[in-house]
């Protein structure tokens, strides 16, 4: 779904189209404020989310809908994500070798938000009680137990919740 520009340069429509559908579905979802760091962890995981499962490149919006069930089905609690995007990332990118072309844009622009997800850290309520925070806290979910928790593990409850709430 990559477009070219007048200049011949190719445009990353599929994952700016991802991004527009993960900002659509939190901004609907009205948990967090727009402008927050912890909003950016849940547009870009559901971004990710949603490019990385789009094996045809043909997301269109008539298949929004229909692909619901497979995207909370990824972001369910205890389905290995962070795994699954790394496989995706080397399939992907086999592709693109298979074709002797460099990266897509496109995907060049998800690796840069996995990069952004994975080495940033925010200070967030701890949603996994029975992993320690820094004061080794005793399990059970304590709102007030906060830790330094990985953006796209605060990213995919709040997007699997957003999608619920669509």
């Amino acid at each position: 779904m990559n477009g070219t520009s007048d200049g011949g340069l190719a445009v990353p429509m599929a994952w700016l189209y991802a991004e527009y559908i993960a900002d659509e579905l939190l901004r609907t979802g009205r948990l967090i404020p727009v402008s927050t760091l912890e909003f950016r962890a849940g547009r870009d995981t559901l971004a990710l989310t949603i490019y990385l499962s789009d094996a045809a490149g043909e997301l269109s919006g008539i298949r929004v809908v229909s692909q619901l069930d497979e995207w909370l089905s990824l972001t369910a609690y205890g389905h290995p994500w962070r795994d699954w995007v790394h496989t995706r990332f080397l399939a992907l990118g086999e592709e693109a070798r298979e074709r002797g072309r460099a990266e897509e844009p496109d995907l060049e622009l998800a690796r840069a938000a996995w990069r952004w997800l994975d080495r940033t850290e925010l200070f967030a309520t701890n949603l996994d009680p029975g992993r320690h925070g820094h004061a080794d806290t005793p399990p059970g979910l304590d709102e007030n137990a906060r830790v330094w928790t990985p953006a796209w593990q605060l990213g995919l409850p709040l997007g699997h919740l957003a999608m619920h709430l669509f």
